[in-house]
């Protein structure tokens, strides 16, 4: 996101416009600094208020009778419902194995994509090999593999591990290889007509070139290794948050239910904080 109307770098430039004047003298103006803008502004106080003002007019809502609590509970009600599994152990109990999982299998997911992805940018026979396979892999609905995963690795945690990192390689890849290809070339003609080493070129160009492409499909992918994370855990778990809320819908306890989505969003914007830090360090050379 940029924003345009954001302040300059830098304020007001020492320009001059001279213009003839009717005696012959040049009339100096100054002309205004038009660069600046056109980068993101970290603005913290503005999502805290959204999502207070949100919640704000749900509880007014459903206090009112505006909103039916039998669709949407209030806030307070949920925010109760989380002091109650708090005190009584349950939230840990749901939320601790949802974190492995998440953990171990978006890990080996990530991993292996930006591997391959990288390999699938850096050689041209891994590129024609592969590219095929994962352009067929990626459409597949991973939620349908599950079934298979449970045959080949069993019902316990194996299958969930799998399903996870499937779905987290794929889009990887893709977002990985794709980065690797949007390098300036032009740095990299540079870097060969000083004859640095193939390998300098790959760790000092190609790699901090491709490194913002790679983190943005990473929040894509893990995204959506939250969502097989439920899935998982929906259809074959006796603890997870996914399975907790599988079990207040048939119980139509909304008030857990919409904790439990809380608890998954809440770890969205967890993964989310985290690769915003860790572009913030590793992509300070942009600034």
């Amino acid at each position: 996101m940029t924003d345009r109307a954001a302040a300059p770098d830098t304020p007001t430039s020492d320009a001059r416009d001279s213009r003839p004047t009717a005696g012959g003298h040049e009339a100096v103006r100054p002309v205004p600094y038009r660069g600046g803008g056109f980068r993101p502004v970290r603005i913290r106080w503005i999502a805290p208020v959204v999502f207070a003002l949100l919640l704000a007019v749900l509880e007014i809502g459903t206090r009112a009778g505006l909103i039916s609590p039998l669709t949407i509970p209030r806030p307070s009600a949920v925010l109760a419902t989380f002091a109650e599994l708090w005190q009584s152990g349950m939230l840990w109990t749901h939320l601790l194995p949802s974190l492995q999982r998440l953990a171990v299998g978006g890990a080996m997911g990530a991993l292996a994509g930006i591997a391959v992805g990288v390999a699938i940018g850096l050689f041209s026979y891994i590129r024609a090999a592969l590219v095929p396979l994962v352009a067929a892999l990626f459409p597949i609905p991973k939620i349908a593999l599950l079934p298979l995963f449970v045959i080949w690795f069993g019902v316990d945690e194996g299958s969930k591990y799998a399903l996870i990192a499937f779905g987290t390689f794929t889009p990887t890849v893709v977002s990985t290889y794709g980065a690797v290809d949007n390098v300036d070339r032009t740095l990299i003609r540079m870097a060969q007509s000083f004859d640095l080493p193939w390998l300098s070129i790959v760790r000092k160009i190609v790699l901090p070139g491709a490194l913002p492409g790679i983190l943005s499909g990473l929040r894509i992918s893990l995204a959506i290794a939250i969502i097989l994370l439920v899935a998982a855990e929906m259809l074959g778990a006796e603890h997870g948050v996914g399975a907790m809320i599988l079990q207040a819908g048939s119980l139509y306890d909304l008030e857990r239910l919409f904790a439990g989505v809380a608890m998954l969003s809440a770890l969205g914007v967890l993964l989310s904080f985290l690769i915003g830090q860790v572009e913030r360090r590793l992509l300070a050379w942009r600034t």
